[in-house]
């Protein structure tokens, strides 16, 4: 009964005139979980959206991090069970699956 009560992911790309920052949060709540995107590029503002899932809708969601420990255990068994499949949140912070 494992379960995402907060995740924080930062990714930074520097180009010598424009640096690129991407940052996501996602938080657990009542009612599901807050996926918030921020997105700074150069010198302009930073632009942010979000996204709320339900609980049934997450059911499942195998995160960023949850993802890079599963891998680890899939490695050290030496198998994948067929037909493993997650809910997942994808790079723009849209529900979407990962299959192994």
């Amino acid at each position: 009964q494992l379960e995402t009560l907060e995740q924080e992911e930062q990714e930074r790309l520097e180009l010598r005139a424009h640096p690129i920052e991407r940052r996501t949060h996602m938080v657990s709540h009542q009612h599901g979980m807050t996926v918030t995107k921020t997105l700074w590029e150069g010198e302009a503002e930073p632009r942010c959206w979000s996204f709320s899932y339900g609980r049934a809708e997450l059911r499942g969601l195998l995160p960023e991090g949850a993802s890079l420990l599963l891998l680890r255990v899939l490695a050290c068994r030496w198998a994948v069970p067929p037909g493993l499949i997650f809910p997942s949140i994808d790079t723009e912070g849209h529900l979407c699956t990962s299959s192994y």
